[in-house]
């Protein structure tokens, strides 16, 4: 039989001690920190518990041709979402605080877009203004000149040039289980709390639009 290796001696056993300890304790701290954020994420973020009260509020509202608006199901923040304005300076969704917003993601690329985007433009000439606006993100990542060249022979004047020629808003609101597909479109208060979303194109302009989002202003 071979011989019992040789004792460690204490003062080698120790530091390898002390390692283990401290390596369970950031291990646990870690777990401890993730259940703490998951726990958060289920309940939702309490600030935005007012916009879920909107929600409720305009539910019955969400007919005809905006029948397909889901109503946030819990106090949700949405992300500060980054992207571009026509002169190329940067954009976020903050920057909109005060105001409820209509964020709808669009490309020259999708059908339905392109059939979407003149009732988009109505709908912020009749209702866009101190409370209220349309902010339409272009997500086309090739041709940059495409989509300024199709508001321009559209004669989208009220609809602001944003785009991401990174598309990574669309990953962003995908990675939160908004993004589906094209069009996107995300109703948003003032405190940048989500109170509805869609996905697909709608009527925006339509009847049904113009007494959902007037109501949900004068909440």
């Amino acid at each position: 039989m071979p011989d019992n290796p040789p004792a460690r001696p204490a003062a080698r056993r120790l530091p390898l001690l002390l390692s283990a300890i401290a390596a369970g304790a950031i291990v646990g701290y870690g777990i401890v920190t993730q259940w703490n954020a998951m726990q958060q994420k289920a309940g939702g973020d309490p600030d935005c518990a007012p916009a879920m009260t909107v929600a409720k509020k305009v539910a019955p509202l969400a007919t005809g041709e905006v029948a397909a608006l889901t109503m946030v199901q819990k106090p949700m923040k949405m992300p500060d979402l980054a992207f571009e304005d026509g002169q190329g300076n940067l954009k976020k969704l903050s920057d909109w605080r005060g105001k409820t917003v209509l964020l709808n993601l669009w490309a020259t690329w999708c059908v339905p877009c392109r059939k979407e985007m003149p009732a988009l433009e109505r709908l912020e000439a009749k209702l866009g203004g101190d409370k209220f606006q349309v902010v339409a993100v272009n997500i086309d990542t090739r041709d940059l000149e495409k989509p300024k060249a199709f508001l321009k022979d559209a004669n989208l004047t009220h609809l602001g040039n944003f785009s991401d020629a990174k598309a990574k808003v669309f990953q962003d609101l995908k990675s939160i289980g908004l993004a589906l597909g094209m069009p996107t479109s995300v109703l948003i208060d003032g405190k940048g709390c989500q109170i509805g979303n869609m996905a697909g194109p709608a009527e925006w302009d339509s009847e049904d639009a113009i007494k959902l989002i007037q109501a949900t202003i004068a909440q």
